[in-house]
């Protein structure tokens, strides 16, 4: 298998011509040697590289979630780093007179497969303005390493479009970043010049692990393959008054807090038909976020059977759940989220305010589901003309 940005490599001319450079790049963008993209497009002789661009967690993927990130300088090349992920709507988009020094905006950051991971929504909003100042978009592709098959999810209402979220795409969309950009451009109307660089190899159900690829943690809380395993459903409790493992050392794959009886939630839980995962009562103390230094009872989600496992079926049965059983003690997070505080986060998270209601009326499992996996017409209309790989 040969990633996107090897075969870009082996003859960059046919994609760039003499074209000025600028790249979105992060911490995952290596060879398989480990060779970062900024080092290899630096010294090739074909490449005039201009400006790096970071998305959120910056360019050294060094800050935590919603963190603001400054521009810089890179001490190694000494070329500017353009923050895209500010204080602002506006600083998640390159500026004009940043395309302006450029002619080309090559995009080369791994996806974890989630539409609610926040690259994606920087590519999206790259092309965006590539399309609008004449600027050419070319996307170096990397596997989607929870694979190509399995959709989970449902789309986004109209009014709730945010930076985890500008199209009606499902929570697992089972499409790789090149793939993505392909719907962006033509089904979603972006209407950027793009080239995808494919990767050659991969197939769509491998998983990263079936790729002999180096795993390099694409954010400070994404450590693991069973980390993005489980984020397209355990991040819905980002929008919840619940931890969701930040502060420990398995995120996601840990949910509590100091009002939960992690007994009697795992017994409840094994009353919803949760395919591929078990539930481990344990006890954790977050060393940062929600309940920094607090003991909290809390599940550990061991994944059984990857290919069984909803993720996000699994983290709307944990919502349910907790509010079912601790209503007085569960609450929706009411503080501003990706750069918009109009809504309650977990309706942008889930992309309709139908399930938030649901749970809050106390329906059922089965019926929270049906109102959670809605809206994906276009996706579903557009997907298979974007795909890039049987």
């Amino acid at each position: 298998m040969r990633l996107g940005l090897e075969r870009f490599l082996e003859n960059p001319k046919r994609w760039l011509g003499n074209a000025r450079i600028g790249l979105v790049a992060n911490p995952t963008s290596v060879d398989r040697q480990l060779n970062h993209a900024v080092d290899l497009m630096r010294r090739h002789r074909d490449i005039d590289l201009r400006l790096l661009f970071g998305p959120e967690h910056g360019l050294h993927g060094f800050a935590q979630d919603m963190i603001r990130v400054d521009d810089a300088r890179d001490s190694a090349t000494g070329l500017p780093e353009i923050s895209l992920y500010g204080k602002s709507f506006e600083s998640l988009s390159p500026k004009p007179e940043h395309l302006a020094q450029i002619d080309v905006l090559v995009f080369d950051v791994q996806d974890v497969g989630a539409r609610y991971y926040t690259y994606a929504a920087t590519m999206a909003l790259c092309m965006r303005a590539a399309k609008s100042h004449l600027i050419k978009v070319v996307v170096l592709d990397r596997p989607n390493p929870i694979g190509g098959l399995q959709i989970e999810g449902g789309g986004v209402d109209a009014g709730l479009e945010s930076f985890c979220g500008f199209y009606p795409i499902p929570q697992r969309h089972a499409m790789t970043v090149g793939e993505l950009a392909r719907l962006y451009n033509d089904t979603f109307g972006i209407g950027a010049e793009l080239e995808v660089v494919e990767c050659e190899g991969w197939y769509r159900a491998a998983y990263y692990d079936d790729c002999d690829l180096p795993w390099i943690m694409p954010s400070p809380n994404l450590p693991t393959l069973d980390t993005a395993i489980v984020y397209p459903g355990m991040c819905l409790l980002e929008g919840t008054n619940v931890s969701e493992g930040r502060g420990t050392t398995r995120p996601f794959e840990l949910v509590g807090a100091p009002f939960i009886d992690a007994r009697a939630l795992a017994h409840e839980l094994s009353r919803y038909t949760l395919s591929g995962v078990r539930f481990r009562p344990c006890v954790i103390e977050p060393v940062s976020h929600k309940f920094a230094r607090q003991t909290c009872q809390a599940l550990q989600l061991h994944v059984t059977d990857r290919r069984a496992f909803d993720a996000y079926r699994t983290g709307i049965a944990v919502l349910v759940a907790v509010r079912s059983m601790w209503p007085n003690d569960f609450y929706w997070r009411t503080e501003p989220y990706e750069f918009r505080d109009d809504v309650p986060a977990i309706d942008l998270l889930v992309g309709t305010s139908l399930v938030r209601e649901a749970i809050n009326d106390g329906k059922d499992f089965a019926s929270v589901m049906q109102v959670a996996c809605t809206g994906t017409e276009l996706y579903d209309a557009g997907r298979k003309r974007a795909l890039l790989y049987s």
